[in-house]
Protein backbone atom coordinates (compact mmCIF):
# COMPACT_ATOMS: atom_id res chain seq x y z
CA UNK A 1 0.00 0.00 0.00
CA UNK A 2 1.26 3.48 -0.94
CA UNK A 3 0.54 6.13 1.66
CA UNK A 4 0.72 9.89 1.96
CA UNK A 5 3.38 11.12 4.40
CA UNK A 6 0.40 12.48 6.33
CA UNK A 7 -2.84 10.57 5.58
CA UNK A 8 -4.82 13.20 7.48
CA UNK A 9 -4.30 15.43 4.43
CA UNK A 10 -6.62 13.02 2.57
CA UNK A 11 -9.64 13.97 4.70
CA UNK A 12 -12.37 15.25 2.40
CA UNK A 13 -10.88 13.62 -0.70
CA UNK A 14 -12.87 11.27 -2.91
CA UNK A 15 -12.26 7.53 -2.72
CA UNK A 16 -12.67 5.57 -5.95
CA UNK A 17 -12.49 1.88 -6.69
CA UNK A 18 -9.94 0.43 -9.12
CA UNK A 19 -12.28 1.03 -12.06
CA UNK A 20 -12.93 4.72 -11.41
CA UNK A 21 -16.29 4.54 -9.63
CA UNK A 22 -16.64 6.97 -6.72
CA UNK A 23 -17.07 5.17 -3.37
CA UNK A 24 -17.36 8.23 -1.15
CA UNK A 25 -15.22 10.73 0.76
CA UNK A 26 -12.70 10.21 3.56
CA UNK A 27 -13.96 11.65 6.82
CA UNK A 28 -11.61 10.24 9.47
CA UNK A 29 -9.02 7.61 10.40
CA UNK A 30 -8.78 5.00 13.15
CA UNK A 31 -5.38 4.72 14.82
CA UNK A 32 -3.90 2.10 17.12
CA UNK A 33 -2.65 3.13 20.61
CA UNK A 34 0.89 3.43 19.24
CA UNK A 35 -0.25 5.84 16.51
CA UNK A 36 -0.33 3.45 13.55
CA UNK A 37 -3.08 4.07 10.98
CA UNK A 38 -5.47 1.14 11.20
CA UNK A 39 -8.59 2.02 9.21
CA UNK A 40 -10.30 4.81 7.28
CA UNK A 41 -13.87 6.06 7.62
CA UNK A 42 -15.62 6.84 4.35
CA UNK A 43 -18.89 8.72 3.93
CA UNK A 44 -20.91 7.31 1.04
CA UNK A 45 -23.25 9.31 -1.17
CA UNK A 46 -26.30 8.01 0.72
CA UNK A 47 -24.96 9.40 4.01
CA UNK A 48 -23.76 6.08 5.45
CA UNK A 49 -20.30 5.75 6.97
CA UNK A 50 -18.19 2.67 6.25
CA UNK A 51 -14.87 1.59 7.76
CA UNK A 52 -12.16 0.10 5.55
CA UNK A 53 -8.81 -1.40 6.67
CA UNK A 54 -5.85 0.75 5.66
CA UNK A 55 -4.23 -2.13 3.73
CA UNK A 56 -7.03 -1.85 1.16
CA UNK A 57 -6.39 1.88 0.53
CA UNK A 58 -3.80 3.22 -1.89
CA UNK A 59 -2.74 6.86 -1.65
CA UNK A 60 -1.09 8.45 -4.69
CA UNK A 61 -0.96 12.22 -4.48
CA UNK A 62 -4.53 13.49 -4.66
CA UNK A 63 -5.84 10.07 -5.71
CA UNK A 64 -7.20 7.63 -3.10
CA UNK A 65 -8.11 4.16 -4.40
CA UNK A 66 -9.97 1.41 -2.60
CA UNK A 67 -8.41 -1.90 -3.61
CA UNK A 68 -10.51 -5.01 -4.12
CA UNK A 69 -10.60 -7.19 -1.01
CA UNK A 70 -11.05 -10.31 -3.13
CA UNK A 71 -8.12 -9.45 -5.42
CA UNK A 72 -5.90 -8.66 -2.45
CA UNK A 73 -6.66 -12.03 -0.86
CA UNK A 74 -6.19 -13.83 -4.17
CA UNK A 75 -2.81 -12.18 -4.80
CA UNK A 76 -1.63 -13.20 -1.32
CA UNK A 77 -2.73 -16.81 -1.90
CA UNK A 78 -1.07 -16.88 -5.33
CA UNK A 79 2.20 -15.94 -3.59
CA UNK A 80 1.86 -18.22 -0.55
CA UNK A 81 0.73 -21.48 -2.17
CA UNK A 82 3.67 -21.81 -4.65
CA UNK A 83 6.11 -20.79 -1.90
CA UNK A 84 4.95 -23.55 0.47
CA UNK A 85 4.96 -26.05 -2.40
CA UNK A 86 8.55 -25.13 -3.34
CA UNK A 87 9.67 -25.44 0.26
CA UNK A 88 8.11 -28.89 0.50
CA UNK A 89 9.84 -29.95 -2.71
CA UNK A 90 13.17 -28.62 -1.45
CA UNK A 91 12.65 -30.54 1.78
CA UNK A 92 12.05 -33.71 -0.22
CA UNK A 93 15.28 -33.12 -2.17
CA UNK A 94 17.22 -32.72 1.07
CA UNK A 95 15.76 -35.97 2.36
CA UNK A 96 16.69 -37.84 -0.82
CA UNK A 97 20.25 -36.52 -0.51
CA UNK A 98 20.32 -37.80 3.09
CA UNK A 99 20.95 -34.29 4.41
CA UNK A 100 18.15 -34.55 6.97
CA UNK A 101 16.79 -37.50 8.94
CA UNK A 102 13.67 -39.32 7.85
CA UNK A 103 11.91 -38.39 11.10
CA UNK A 104 12.63 -34.68 10.65
CA UNK A 105 11.51 -34.84 7.02
CA UNK A 106 8.20 -36.46 7.96
CA UNK A 107 7.52 -33.86 10.65
CA UNK A 108 8.29 -30.86 8.44
CA UNK A 109 6.54 -32.37 5.41
CA UNK A 110 3.37 -32.89 7.42
CA UNK A 111 3.54 -29.29 8.58
CA UNK A 112 3.95 -27.99 5.03
CA UNK A 113 1.20 -30.26 3.77
CA UNK A 114 -1.20 -29.03 6.46
CA UNK A 115 -0.52 -25.39 5.63
CA UNK A 116 -0.84 -26.08 1.90
CA UNK A 117 -4.20 -27.80 2.33
CA UNK A 118 -5.45 -24.89 4.43
CA UNK A 119 -4.38 -22.36 1.82
CA UNK A 120 -6.00 -24.37 -0.97
CA UNK A 121 -9.21 -24.51 1.05
CA UNK A 122 -9.13 -20.72 1.40
CA UNK A 123 -8.48 -20.39 -2.33
CA UNK A 124 -11.48 -22.62 -3.14
CA UNK A 125 -13.71 -20.51 -0.89
CA UNK A 126 -12.44 -17.41 -2.63
CA UNK A 127 -13.20 -18.90 -6.06
CA UNK A 128 -16.79 -19.50 -4.92
CA UNK A 129 -16.96 -15.88 -3.75
CA UNK A 130 -15.66 -14.74 -7.13
CA UNK A 131 -18.36 -16.78 -8.87
CA UNK A 132 -20.99 -14.84 -6.93
CA UNK A 133 -19.41 -11.54 -7.95
CA UNK A 134 -19.28 -12.67 -11.60
CA UNK A 135 -22.99 -13.50 -11.44
CA UNK A 136 -23.67 -9.99 -10.09
CA UNK A 137 -21.65 -8.45 -12.91
CA UNK A 138 -23.48 -10.50 -15.54
CA UNK A 139 -26.85 -9.47 -14.13
CA UNK A 140 -25.84 -5.80 -13.99
CA UNK A 141 -24.65 -5.92 -17.61
CA UNK A 142 -27.96 -7.46 -18.64
CA UNK A 143 -29.98 -4.78 -16.83
CA UNK A 144 -27.86 -2.00 -18.33
CA UNK A 145 -28.44 -3.40 -21.80
CA UNK A 146 -32.18 -3.40 -21.18
CA UNK A 147 -31.88 0.19 -19.97
CA UNK A 148 -30.18 1.12 -23.26
CA UNK A 149 -32.92 -0.55 -25.29
CA UNK A 150 -35.72 1.26 -23.47
CA UNK A 151 -33.82 4.54 -23.74
CA UNK A 152 -33.57 4.04 -27.51
CA UNK A 153 -37.27 3.23 -27.77
CA UNK A 154 -38.45 6.24 -25.78
CA UNK A 155 -36.13 8.51 -27.75
CA UNK A 156 -37.32 7.04 -31.02
CA UNK A 157 -40.99 7.78 -30.32
CA UNK A 158 -40.17 11.28 -29.12
CA UNK A 159 -40.70 10.88 -25.39
CA UNK A 160 -37.04 11.83 -24.66
CA UNK A 161 -35.35 14.81 -26.32
CA UNK A 162 -31.91 14.59 -27.92
CA UNK A 163 -29.98 16.25 -25.09
CA UNK A 164 -31.48 14.06 -22.37
CA UNK A 165 -30.99 10.99 -24.55
CA UNK A 166 -27.31 11.69 -25.18
CA UNK A 167 -26.66 12.38 -21.48
CA UNK A 168 -28.38 9.17 -20.38
CA UNK A 169 -26.74 7.14 -23.15
CA UNK A 170 -23.25 8.31 -22.10
CA UNK A 171 -23.97 7.54 -18.43
CA UNK A 172 -25.11 3.99 -19.16
CA UNK A 173 -22.16 3.34 -21.45
CA UNK A 174 -19.75 4.61 -18.78
CA UNK A 175 -21.26 2.26 -16.22
CA UNK A 176 -21.06 -0.64 -18.67
CA UNK A 177 -17.36 0.11 -19.12
CA UNK A 178 -16.76 -0.11 -15.37
CA UNK A 179 -18.73 -3.34 -14.97
CA UNK A 180 -17.00 -5.01 -17.92
CA UNK A 181 -13.60 -4.06 -16.48
CA UNK A 182 -14.58 -5.51 -13.11
CA UNK A 183 -15.91 -8.70 -14.71
CA UNK A 184 -12.67 -9.24 -16.67
CA UNK A 185 -10.66 -8.65 -13.49
CA UNK A 186 -12.65 -11.27 -11.60
CA UNK A 187 -12.29 -13.76 -14.46
CA UNK A 188 -8.52 -13.28 -14.52
CA UNK A 189 -8.29 -13.61 -10.73
CA UNK A 190 -10.36 -16.80 -10.77
CA UNK A 191 -8.15 -18.27 -13.51
CA UNK A 192 -4.99 -17.51 -11.53
CA UNK A 193 -6.39 -19.09 -8.37
CA UNK A 194 -7.63 -22.18 -10.21
CA UNK A 195 -4.26 -22.73 -11.87
CA UNK A 196 -2.40 -22.22 -8.60
CA UNK A 197 -4.57 -24.84 -6.88
CA UNK A 198 -3.72 -27.26 -9.69
CA UNK A 199 -0.03 -26.44 -9.41
CA UNK A 200 0.04 -24.85 -12.85
CA UNK A 201 1.53 -21.57 -14.03
CA UNK A 202 -1.33 -19.06 -14.28
CA UNK A 203 -2.09 -17.74 -17.76
CA UNK A 204 -4.50 -14.98 -18.75
CA UNK A 205 -7.90 -16.41 -19.80
CA UNK A 206 -8.84 -16.14 -23.46
CA UNK A 207 -11.76 -13.73 -23.41
CA UNK A 208 -13.54 -11.99 -26.22
CA UNK A 209 -12.78 -8.33 -26.77
CA UNK A 210 -15.32 -6.29 -24.88
CA UNK A 211 -16.64 -2.82 -25.25
CA UNK A 212 -14.24 -1.53 -22.63
CA UNK A 213 -11.35 -2.06 -25.07
CA UNK A 214 -12.91 -0.17 -27.93
CA UNK A 215 -14.02 3.37 -28.58
CA UNK A 216 -17.60 3.88 -27.45
CA UNK A 217 -20.02 4.91 -30.21
CA UNK A 218 -21.32 8.46 -30.36
CA UNK A 219 -25.13 8.53 -30.25
CA UNK A 220 -26.87 10.46 -33.03
CA UNK A 221 -30.55 11.35 -33.07
CA UNK A 222 -32.63 9.36 -35.59
CA UNK A 223 -35.08 11.36 -37.78
CA UNK A 224 -38.63 10.05 -37.57
CA UNK A 225 -38.68 9.44 -41.31
CA UNK A 226 -35.76 7.03 -41.17
CA UNK A 227 -35.70 3.47 -39.97
CA UNK A 228 -34.83 3.43 -36.24
CA UNK A 229 -31.69 1.73 -35.04
CA UNK A 230 -30.36 0.67 -31.62
CA UNK A 231 -26.74 1.04 -30.53
CA UNK A 232 -27.26 -1.82 -28.18
CA UNK A 233 -28.52 -4.35 -30.70
CA UNK A 234 -25.67 -3.44 -33.11
CA UNK A 235 -22.95 -3.69 -30.48
CA UNK A 236 -21.68 -7.29 -30.26
CA UNK A 237 -19.05 -6.35 -27.68
CA UNK A 238 -21.60 -5.93 -24.90
CA UNK A 239 -22.28 -9.28 -23.17
CA UNK A 240 -25.76 -10.76 -23.34
CA UNK A 241 -27.58 -7.89 -25.12
CA UNK A 242 -31.37 -8.21 -25.33
CA UNK A 243 -32.79 -8.92 -28.76
CA UNK A 244 -34.34 -5.89 -30.46
CA UNK A 245 -36.12 -6.34 -33.79
CA UNK A 246 -37.48 -3.34 -35.69
CA UNK A 247 -40.05 -3.96 -38.42
CA UNK A 248 -40.60 -0.99 -40.66
CA UNK A 249 -44.28 -0.75 -41.52
CA UNK A 250 -45.48 2.68 -42.66
CA UNK A 251 -43.47 4.48 -39.99
CA UNK A 252 -44.29 2.11 -37.12
CA UNK A 253 -41.84 -0.16 -35.31
CA UNK A 254 -42.33 -3.39 -33.45
CA UNK A 255 -40.12 -4.58 -30.62
CA UNK A 256 -39.70 -8.14 -29.49
CA UNK A 257 -37.50 -9.73 -26.84
CA UNK A 258 -38.27 -7.13 -24.15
Amino acid sequence: MSQDPNPFLSIGKQVKDEYGRVIGRITSFALTPNGKFDAVFVEKSDGRFLKYPMEYLKFEGAEVTLLSKIKSKANALCDQIPLIWRKDQALKDLSEKNKISKELYEELHNNFEGVLNQLKSEAQSLVEEIDKELAKCANEIKELNYALVHLELEHEIGKIDDQAYETAFAAIQETLKYVNMEKEDFELTKSKLSNIMLGETPEPPQTEETKTEQELPTPTPTPASEEPSSQTSENPELPEPPVVVYVKETGKSGVSGL
